[in-house]
């Protein structure tokens, strides 16, 4: 099943999506979110299409895509996390996952627009499979555990700022990776019993020209194991989401060139759906120009 949430951000509407129609699912749930995950949201609103107990949304396909998950508690974020990936930057695979964090309001849909961020020259595309957590996950004794606390699977970009990430980052790398927009997340939400995990194909493009295409075959830690391994650090939550690492063929290779003003940059995972961003150039807010003017009248 394909859930998505569409409509103006901050107001969308919570839908399933098949290939006959999008159906309204706001008779059961205000949002795609921790509660409606974690209470059986997902098995309801399959019983009520089956049952034909959903209406149909008028002119859903006029409508912006926003996430398919409202702001989840937490953003986790395995790095390195593809051999090769790892060796275009410059380091060797790791022997335990890799995890940083994300700020929960870098969330935006995976086709708005992302601002590069003011002084910034090495904003990067990374295409990820995202996974979404349907119930607590704590202490979980196995690998195996791991698919019971997984609600579905997602597109996201995992924008980064280089500079922010390794220059002046004091050895963390999260400073690089919570600009706003930096999290575009969708088209939808779709469960585990569509998709299988281990073998999706990942792809991007900038400008339509190919830059990266990979496998989570090649995932170093797959997914069972890392919702497992991050269990036993931290308690997920109901719709935080776990981004599980890119594939090779970013701007940090050196082979490309980092993002500029107008470039658009387009992501697909096989059976999740496809992303397409354009990258914007930072522009000061109303009072930040009323202050730059104050301060040269008072030169």
């Amino acid at each position: 099943m394909k859930l998505a949430r569409l409509g103006p951000a901050g107001a969308e509407i919570p839908v399933v999506i098949t290939p006959e129609a999008t159906y309204d699912l706001r008779s059961l749930t205000a949002d795609i979110d921790g509660r409606f995950l974690e209470g059986g949201g997902v098995d309801a609103a399959r019983a009520a299409l089956e049952t034909g107990r959903l209406p149909e949304l008028p002119d859903a396909s006029t409508l912006r895509i926003g996430s398919p998950i409202a702001r989840p508690s937490a953003i986790i974020c395995i790095g390195m996390n593809y051999v090769a990936h790892a060796a275009e930057s410059g380091s060797a695979p790791p022997e335990v996952p890799i995890m940083f964090l994300k700020t929960p309001n870098t969330i935006v849909g995976p086709d708005d627009d992302v601002t590069i961020p003011r002084g910034s020259t090495r904003t990067d595309w990374e295409v990820e499979l995202g996974v979404v957590i349907g119930s607590r996950a704590s202490y979980l004794d196995s690998p195996a555990d791991s698919r019971a606390h997984i609600a579905g699977y997602v597109v996201a970009d995992d924008v980064s700022e280089r500079d922010f990430q390794l220059v002046v980052s004091g050895g963390q790398w999260s400073k690089g990776k919570s600009s706003p927009g930096f999290s575009p997340v969708g088209p939808w939400l779709v469960t585990p019993d569509e998709v299988d995990a281990g073998a999706l194909r990942l792809r991007s493009w900038v400008n339509g020209e190919p830059r990266q295409d990979s496998t989570t075959a090649d995932l170093i830690f797959d997914v069972d194991f890392l919702i497992w391994h991050l269990s036993q650090y931290l308690t997920l939550e109901p719709g935080d989401l776990v981004l599980t690492g890119t594939p090779e063929g970013v701007a940090l290779s050196g082979r490309f060139p980092y993002l500029r003003d107008g470039d658009v940059v387009e992501l697909e995972i096989e059976g999740l759906g496809r992303q397409r961003q354009r990258f914007v150039a930072y522009q000061p807010r109303t009072s930040e120009r009323l202050l730059e003017h104050e301060g040269e009248d008072a030169r």
